[in-house]
C-alpha cells in the first residue's frame, strides 16, 4: 500500500444538470485504464450511472465513487473520484460528497455557462472550503463561448477564474488549446476517435499576442502569493519558468484565491488528459488539506487528527447505500489512522461499538475487497448495525466528534399504499432502507387517516424513489396526488399555567407548571427549551420529560395539524406532589398545555417558496411574467443570456405543480425552467383558511 499521501487526490465532479459531468468522468475512467470502452450517458451505458433509473433518464441520481490511477511526470497518482448529480432534487448527494472531498472539478457548459444549479453547488463548495478547478466543456457545440463563461464565473459566482488555457477555435472549428503555463499549443487531430492523437505545436501566429496577454493575467493572478513573480514579470516576462507559475498557482488554488480554468470537449475526447494533469497539478492531496478538526466529547474542546497512518482512527460516514449482494454499504472517508477489516470502532452518535466485517474499494457499483484502508482514502464498509449519514467513527480509546452535516427539510409529500395486502410488510422494510440511505427522504404516518406519506425534495425525487420501490424491492404502490409539506409557526409569546390532576384511587397523577410559549429566536429551528425554574419547585429529573412532551407535540400544529417549524418554551415555575408526581405526569401536562394554549399564540401556516429561473426567447417574456403573477410569484430580476432572457422569481411550491407543461404551452416548447427550495414563508390569510378547511375535512 502506498504510504505516500502526496500521490492521492480525493476529488468530486460537480455541475449543473447536462453540463457533461458523467461524460467527463467516463472519459477519465477510459484514459486511466479503468474501463476499456467509453460508456455514453445518452446510450444508457455509462459506468458511473449504474442505476436503471439513471440509464433511462440520462441523469445522475446517486454520487458514484471510483478509484483511478494516472501517471504524471513519472509518478503514479491515485485519484478517488465522486461523480455527483446535477439535478436540484438530489442536492443532498452533492452536499455530502463535498463535505469529505479535498478538491473538486466544476464542469461548465460552454453554451449554457453558469446555470442555477452551478450556483447552488458552488455555494455548497464554498461552505466546505473546497478548492476547485473549472473545466469549460462542450467547446465544440454551436454557441460555445469560453470567454463569456469565464466572465460569468467571476460575476455570478464571485470567484477569481484564472484561465491557464485558451481555446483554438470554437464550435465545429474547436481544434485544441493554447497552454498558457508552458506557452505552447495542444492540437487534436480528428482522425483518432479516442482523442489520444494530439500534438504539441507552436502557438499559431495569429494567437500569439492574445496568448501573451492572457499569460500576463495569469501571472498577475498568482502574484498575490508570490510578489517576486510579479516584479520579475514586469522586468522580463520571458524569464519566468512554467514550474514557478505552476507552484504559485497551486498555492493560490489550495488557498481558495484562484480557480484555474481549462477547456475541452469531453464527448469528443478533447482536453480530458490535460484535465487529469490539472487535477494532479493544482488540487490538494490529503497532506495539503492538513489535519481535520473535531470536538473532544469529554470537554467539548477542539482537537485535531493529522492525515497519518500512525494517528488514532477518525472517519466520517458520508453515504449509506443498499447493495443487493453485500447488504448495507457505508461509504467512509478515513481522515486519520488505518482501518482494517474486522476492526471494532466507536460510533460517536450512538456511543456504541461497531464491528466492520469487510472493507471495499469502490468502482461505481462494483466492490474490490481490501484488508485495510489508510488515512486520506475513501472506501466502503459492511457490517454496521446502526449507522447514518454524517456519523463519526473513531478509535474506542481516542474519541473525536467530527462536524456532522445539515440537510434541508423535504418540501413535498405523496401518500402511498401497497397494491396488495401481502406487500404491507415489504413496503415498510423498503421505506426504512430508502430513508436510511437518503436523509432528505422522510416517511410519516398521518395520525388521522393512517396513510403512509413520503416526503422528498421534489416531484422527480419522489418519482425515482417510488420507481426504486418497484424495481429494487418489488413493491407495487398506488400513489396520491403530490402535496405541499406545509409547516406551522407561532408568532406571539404569552405566559400560561397548566395543572394536570388525575385521581383514580391509590396513586394519582399531578403536575403543575408555568411557562412562556411562543416562536423561537431568529434562525433557530426545532424546539428551543429554556429552564428557568429555581429552588427545586420542579425536581430536576422531571425537566427532560417536560421538554420531551413539548418536542413531541410539535409534530401536530394547532391550526391544521402540520408540524411546527420552531417553538420556544421558557419553563418559569411550577410545583409537584411528593407522591403523585412523576416524569410521565409532567410529560402529559406539557402535551396538554401545548394543545390547549398553542392556538392562543397567533399561529400561522408556512409554505415552501421556490427560487425559479426560466430561460425564454424574448417574445414570450410577457407571458412568462404574467403566469408568475397568477401563481402568487414575485419576479426578482431579468437578464439577457445568449440571445434569450432569464427571468428569476420566487414562487410558492403549491402553485408550481404541472408548471413545466404550462410553460411548454406558453412558449411553444422553447423555454426551460429550473427551481430549488429557497425558504418557508407565511401563507396569505384567505389561502390559509382554505387549507384549514380542507385539512379539517380531510379532503386532501
Amino acid at each position: 500500500m502506498d504510504k505516500n499521501l502526496k500521490f492521492t487526490r480525493n476529488i468530486g465532479i460537480m455541475a449543473h444538470i447536462d453540463a457533461g459531468k458523467t461524460t467527463t468522468t467516463e472519459r477519465v475512467l477510459f484514459y486511466t485504464g479503468r474501463t476499456h470502452r467509453m460508456g455514453e450517458v445518452h446510450d444508457g451505458n455509462a459506468t458511473m450511472d449504474w442505476m436503471v433509473q439513471e440509464q433511462e433518464r440520462g441523469i445522475t441520481i446517486t454520487s458514484a465513487a471510483t478509484t483511478a490511477f494516472w501517471k504524471y511526470r513519472g509518478d503514479d497518482y491515485k485519484i478517488n473520484i465522486i461523480d455527483t448529480p446535477g439535478h436540484v432534487d438530489f442536492t443532498v448527494e452533492v452536499e455530502r460528497s463535498l463535505r469529505i472531498l479535498d478538491g473538486a472539478v466544476a464542469v461548465f457548459c460552454a453554451v449554457g455557462g453558469v446555470e442555477p444549479q452551478s450556483e447552488t453547488v458552488w455555494r455548497q463548495a464554498n461552505k466546505y472550503v473546497v478548492p476547485r478547478i473549472a473545466f469549460i466543456n462542450k467547446m465544440d457545440r454551436a454557441g460555445a463561448d469560453f470567454y463569456s463563461v469565464v466572465q460569468q464565473i467571476q460575476e455570478k459566482l464571485g470567484a477569481n477564474p484564472v484561465p491557464i488555457q485558451i481555446p483554438i477555435g470554437a464550435e465545429e472549428n474547436f481544434k485544441g488549446f493554447v497552454d498558457l503555463i508552458n506557452m505552447n499549443a495542444v492540437v487534436y487531430y480528428s482522425d483518432d476517435a479516442t482523442g489520444a492523437n494530439f500534438k504539441i505545436e507552436e502557438i499559431p501566429a495569429e494567437m500569439r499576442e492574445e496568448a501573451i496577454e492572457w499569460r500576463g493575467k495569469l501571472i498577475e493572478a498568482v502574484a498575490n502569493v508570490d510578489d517576486t513573480l510579479l516584479e520579475r514579470y514586469l522586468e522580463d516576462h520571458e524569464s519566468i519558468t512554467s514550474d514557478e507559475v505552476e507552484v504559485a498557482l497551486r498555492k493560490s488554488t489550495i488557498d481558495g484565491l484562484a480557480i484555474p480554468v481549462i477547456c475541452g470537449a469531453a464527448f469528443k475526447n478533447k482536453g480530458v488528459q490535460s484535465l487529469l494533469d490539472c487535477v494532479i497539478s493544482f488540487l490538494p492531496s490529503p497532506v495539503d488539506k492538513g489535519a481535520v478538526t473535531g470536538l473532544d466529547p469529554k470537554n467539548d474542546e477542539k482537537i485535531t487528527r493529522e492525515p497519518d497512518d500512525e494517528a488514532p482512527l477518525a472517519a466520517l460516514a458520508f453515504k449509506i447505500a443498499t447493495d443487493p449482494f453485500v447488504g448495507r454499504l457505508a461509504f467512509l472517508r478515513i481522515y486519520s489512522g488505518v482501518l482494517h477489516a474486522g476492526d471494532t470502532v466507536l460510533n460517536m452518535r450512538t456511543g456504541k461499538r461497531e464491528r466492520i466485517n469487510r472493507l471495499f474499494q469502490m468502482h461505481a457499483n462494483k466492490q474490490n475487497p481490501k484488508e485495510s484502508i489508510s488515512a486520506g482514502d475513501i472506501c466502503a464498509g459492511v457490517g454496521f448495525k446502526d449507522i447514518r449519514t454524517g456519523d463519526t467513527l473513531c478509535a474506542i480509546n481516542k474519541p473525536i466528534l467530527l462536524e456532522s452535516m445539515d440537510f434541508p427539510e423535504p418540501v413535498i409529500g405523496v401518500a402511498i399504499e401497497p397494491k396488495t395486502q401481502a406487500d404491507v410488510d415489504k413496503l415498510s422494510v423498503a421505506l426504512y432502507k430508502l430513508a436510511e440511505e437518503d436523509p432528505t427522504f422522510q416517511v410519516r404516518t398521518d395520525p388521522d387517516s393512517g396513510q403512509t406519506i413520503i416526503h422528498g425534495m421534489g416531484e422527480l425525487h419522489l418519482e425515482i424513489l417510488i420507481d426504486r420501490l418497484k424495481r429494487e424491492f418489488k413493491v407495487e404502490c398506488n400513489q396520491g396526488a403530490p402535496q405541499v409539506a406545509y409547516k406551522e409557526a407561532l408568532t406571539t409569546t404569552a405566559e400560561f399555567r397548566e395543572v394536570f390532576k388525575k385521581q383514580t384511587g391509590g396513586r394519582g397523577k399531578f403536575a403543575d407548571m408555568t411557562f412562556d410559549l411562543g416562536p423561537a429566536d431568529a434562525n433557530v429551528r426545532g424546539l428551543q427549551f429554556v429552564n428557568e425554574v429555581k429552588g427545586g419547585h420542579i425536581p430536576k429529573e422531571y425537566i427532560p420529560s417536560i421538554e420531551k412532551g413539548f418536542r413531541e407535540s410539535m409534530s401536530n400544529g394547532p391550526m391544521a395539524g402540520f408540524p411546527l417549524d420552531n417553538l420556544k418554551v421558557v419553563l418559569k415555575d411550577g410545583s409537584y406532589h411528593p407522591v403523585d408526581s412523576d416524569a410521565l405526569a409532567f410529560e402529559i401536562a406539557a402535551k396538554q398545555a401545548f394543545r390547549k394554549f398553542a392556538g392562543k399564540c397567533t399561529p400561522v401556516i408556512l409554505e415552501p417558496i421556490m427560487s425559479t429561473e426560466v430561460v425564454t426567447p424574448e417574445e414570450y417574456v410577457g407571458d412568462v411574467i404574467g403566469d408568475f403573477n397568477r401563481r402568487r410569484g414575485r419576479v426578482e430580476g431579468m437578464e439577457s443570456k445568449a440571445g434569450a432572457r432569464v427571468v428569476k422569481a420566487k414562487v410558492p411550491l403549491a402553485e408550481k405543480f404541472g408548471y413545466v407543461t404550462v410553460l411548454r404551452t406558453l412558449t411553444s416548447g422553447r423555454a426551460t425552467s429550473t427551481m430549488e427550495f429557497s425558504h418557508y414563508d407565511k401563507v396569505p390569510v384567505e389561502i390559509s383558511n382554505r387549507i384549514v378547511e380542507i385539512t379539517k375535512g380531510k379532503i386532501l
